[in-house]
Parts: C-alpha cells; sequence; structure tokens
C-alpha cells in the first residue's frame, strides 16, 4: 500500500506542478494583454489628437476656415474607405475639439495614458476648461470607467467641489 500512496502523492504534487505552471504562465498572458491593451489604447488616443491638430492646423490657419467646413466630409470619405468608420466627420469634428481643448503638453501625456477615446468624447461637451482637466485627472487618479465618468458629470462633481472650495 504504500507503494500506492507514494504513486497518489507524486500524481498530486505533479498536478500541483502542472496547475502552478498554469497559472504563472495565464497571469503573464492576462498582465501582457492589459499592457498591449493600454499601449494600444494610448497611440489610439495620441493618434486621434494629431489627426485634429493637423486638421486644425490646415483648417484653421491662413485664413481657410469656409473651405475647411468643405473638405471635412471629402476627408472624412476618403478616410473611412481607407481605415474605417473612426473616421467619421462627426468623429473628425471631435479630434479637431480634442487637439483643440487637450493642447497643453503637460496634460497631453496623461489624459492619453489614462482616458480612453470613449472618455475623452464624454469630456468634449464640458464647455468649462477647468472641468474637462479635473474630470481627466479624476479619471486617471482614480482609473475610472466611462460608465462612472458620466455618473461624475452628471452629479456635477466638478461644480460641487468648486463651492465646497468657494465656502471654505
Amino acid at each position: 500500500m504504500s507503494k500506492k500512496k507514494n504513486e497518489i502523492i507524486t500524481q498530486d504534487e505533479t498536478q500541483l506542478d502542472d496547475l502552478r505552471i498554469y497559472e504563472n504562465i495565464a497571469n503573464i498572458i492576462e498582465t501582457r494583454k492589459t499592457t498591449a491593451g493600454a499601449y494600444a489604447n494610448r497611440e489610439v488616443t495620441l493618434m486621434y489628437w494629431e489627426v485634429g491638430h493637423y486638421i486644425n492646423s490646415y483648417v484653421l490657419n491662413d485664413g481657410r476656415a469656409g473651405y475647411g467646413k468643405k473638405i471635412l466630409p471629402a476627408l472624412s470619405a476618403k478616410l473611412i474607405a481607407k481605415y474605417g468608420k473612426s473616421f467619421t466627420e462627426r468623429n473628425l469634428y471631435r479630434m479637431m475639439l480634442f487637439a483643440e481643448r487637450f493642447s497643453n503638453d503637460e496634460i497631453l501625456p496623461t489624459v492619453s495614458a489614462k482616458l480612453s477615446w470613449s472618455h475623452i468624447i464624454e469630456l468634449l461637451p464640458l464647455k468649462i476648461k477647468e472641468a474637462q482637466l479635473y474630470y481627466a485627472e479624476d479619471v486617471a487618479k482614480r482609473n475610472l470607467g466611462v460608465r462612472e465618468l458620466r455618473r461624475q458629470i452628471s452629479r456635477k462633481a466638478f461644480e460641487r467641489r468648486e463651492i465646497a472650495n468657494t465656502a471654505l
């Protein structure tokens, strides 16, 4: 019987080793997938900012604003044909707003690293620049999802904080 006990223990230890190996490899894969996703998100966000910045520079400089309104639909159609639905006229406009409203080199790395394009779309309608920065920094600090960002905006967290600060 002792031989069978040793065989069982050896099989159990082998299964435990196999499980540990699997768990460690799964952990490596999940970590790298998360890192790759964050990197890809950062690059897409920066790409959208650069596209918006380029359009703003080309369209708005040298008095081409009227011409710019005409070029967006044609540009969008060409970009969609080659790169897909991300380059609709509406999205190009959002990219332009993004580049305009987040032009500060100090905030752009944080925004692109921590916020997705969906986060940025939620921030663009905000009229007060300080509110945009407040919510962007809050998302970055607390790693908030888009749903929670929407909730914070609807609860007027920025305005409440401003009122609390003036009451002091």
